[in-house]
């Protein structure tokens, strides 16, 4: 067969290579020749409110690209720093109270923010002012909020004051009042006749207050232009914005999607502090920590956690990782989205566009002979044999895995067609994590158990004592009567009742009962039956446990978890 000449490929892979060559040349000189950082923008994005800062034709004219606002430091992409034309923009973004950091970049990242200025040229116009959020002002805002009604409050006030930019103000008040109360995100509906404000606290969305929707428009359009988004258009779209909070850098992923009565708006929060949990603050019971300690201390195997969206399973994985850091190994992530720099660790982001998918980031992290690898999710076969493969060649995998328990995870792999004679001697641990929300130490009561719920619970403590395992290993009085604790409600906890998460945990080790099935392709059933003699709580057990200690209540357990299976 002839081989066919296409043209078009060709071009395509001579592109590349001219343009890795000039970034690996503009890198070279920046560091030998000048003495200045290197920037690649083709993996970075290019944030508006730089863009604003230095108008497109100053740009265009001086060979330069402002690339990011962060705080009063204003990022700048420069192509050959002379000494006079440093001067002359430090002089000029001097005056506008700014700071320039310079960074050294190529031909194609400067186009790449030149670009940029086609996006925000039409928002010039609806431009209210300037569209920084100031963190100073957030700050002063946020020292009047102590619960969730003050954040309504500001807002009434805001919208019937005199203010000219009013809703940049009322847009900065939904944002400082939410870091504040610590929601983790931010939902603006448009319904028939209203605009809706929720906060998710606690994973639960709880309502602020509603306006008209008037309001609601111009805070539409007020977050597409901040976030880098069309203001025009109305089809889904995503953007991000970031608020410099102290010495942390909090990034705001803006989502839009069409409803029936306008978009609808979410504005997530990745607040670093939030993932910045100690292993020993996770709630996870002694004898599992012990275990959990010694299986990610080991030099290779794989460790996969559980678990729906949005039950922590991030968290962990940056517990363990923090926990194992040292500067004698060598740590690789392959995230989606990196939530939170680790100090130490080689993080890298996915890019389904570019084809910098799980599975590419593995077998590229893999050539950089890592100790230990973090994978965000394994989603196919292909990922799960590589991630297996690793665990066998001397590597320490972390992973997650979409099962409904820890008992789920090697029918899943089998599914995945990983060789169950393999998986045998990769798996080291299985963990399955929901996340309860903790009742307030201020209001929370002490209640009587009805009928239902003492039953439940003398069933759930008769297993743990079945199986062996001690009651008052976990705080718990055998001979005593059953109580319970029920959120009331108060200030301090915006009158939920609860204030903070924890986990529930369940894990099944790879010991050598489990080894035995493997091949035989168990069922979760099986798996369960088996795993009972490990001495590890199931994730019901962990919840009474919880229950009876008065750490979280009756039915946020059984919100997450079926008390009442067998």
């Amino acid at each position: 067969m002839p081989t066919v000449f296409d043209e078009e490929k060709q071009k395509k892979q001579l592109d590349d290579l001219h343009r890795e060559e000039e970034e690996q040349l503009v890198q070279m000189l920046a560091e030998s020749k000048y003495g200045m950082p290197y920037v690649d923008l083709a993996r970075l994005g290019v944030d508006n409110e730089g863009l604003r800062a230095i108008s497109e034709k100053d740009a265009r004219d001086l060979k330069v690209g402002p690339f990011k606002l962060s705080g009063k430091n204003l990022y700048i992409a420069i192509l050959s720093p002379t000494k006079d034309l440093l001067t002359k923009i430090t002089e000029e973004v001097s005056r506008k109270n700014l700071v320039p950091i310079f960074y050294m970049a190529s031909h194609t990242s400067i186009n790449k923010i030149w670009e940029r200025y086609k996006e925000i040229s039409m928002a010039e116009g609806s431009k209210a002012g300037g569209v920084d959020i100031s963190a100073d002002i957030l700050r002063d805002t946020a020292k009047n909020i102590e619960k969730m009604q003050d954040i309504e409050k500001l807002i009434t006030e805001a919208m019937e004051g005199t203010q000219t930019h009013k809703i940049s103000h009322v847009l900065e008040i939904i944002l400082a009042g939410a870091i504040a109360i610590k929601a983790s995100d931010i939902h603006i509906e448009s319904e028939k006749d209203r605009g809706r404000l929720r906060l998710r606290l606690d994973g639960v969305l709880q309502d602020v207050m509603f306006f008209n929707h008037e309001v609601y428009h111009l805070l539409n359009s007020r977050i597409k232009l901040i976030s880098g988004m069309k203001l025009t258009s109305t089809v889904a779209q995503d953007g991000r914005f970031s608020i410099e909070e102290g010495a942390e850098e909090l990034s705001i992923r803006s989502s839009m999607i069409p409803g029936a009565y306008g978009e609808s708006i979410v504005m997530r929060i990745l607040d670093p502090k939030s993932i910045q949990v100690n292993l020993e603050d996770m709630g996870i019971e002694p004898f599992l920590f012990t275990t959990i300690q010694e299986e990610i201390s080991k030099p290779n195997g794989l460790i996969l956690i559980t678990g729906p969206t949005g039950s922590g399973k991030t968290t962990t994985l940056y517990a363990f990782l923090r926990k194992i850091y040292s500067p004698e190994i060598k740590i690789i992530t392959i995230e989606d989205p990196i939530e939170y720099h680790l100090t130490g660790v080689t993080q890298t982001q996915t890019n389904e566009e570019k084809g910098y998918t799980f599975l590419e980031g593995l077998r590229s992290a893999l050539r950089q002979d890592p100790d230990v690898v973090m994978v965000g999710e394994i989603r196919d076969a292909e990922t799960a044999k590589i991630a297996i493969e690793s665990a066998l060649t001397g590597h320490m995998v972390f992973s997650t895995l979409h099962t409904n328990n820890a008992a789920g995870v090697i029918p899943r792999l089998i599914d995945l067609e990983v060789n169950p004679k393999i998986l045998v001697s990769a798996l080291s641990l299985s963990i399955a994590q929901r996340l309860v929300r903790k009742l307030c130490p201020v209001c929370k009561k002490e209640k009587i158990p009805d009928e239902r719920e003492s039953k439940i619970m003398k069933v759930m403590t008769d297993s743990i004592k079945e199986e062996g395992k001690d009651l008052s290993r976990y705080n718990i009085d055998p001979n005593a009567a059953f109580k319970l604790y029920a959120a009331v409600g108060c200030e301090k906890c915006n009158m939920t009742g609860y204030k903070g998460r924890i986990g529930i945990f369940e894990a099944i080790k790879t010991d050598e009962a489990i080894e035995k099935i493997i091949p035989q392709n168990p069922s979760e059933r099986e798996i369960k039956k088996i795993s009972k003699a490990q001495g590890i709580l199931s994730m019901r057990q962990d919840g009474m446990v919880k229950i009876i200690n008065g750490i979280t209540s009756f039915e946020e357990v059984q919100s997450v978890v079926d008390l009442t299976e067998e």
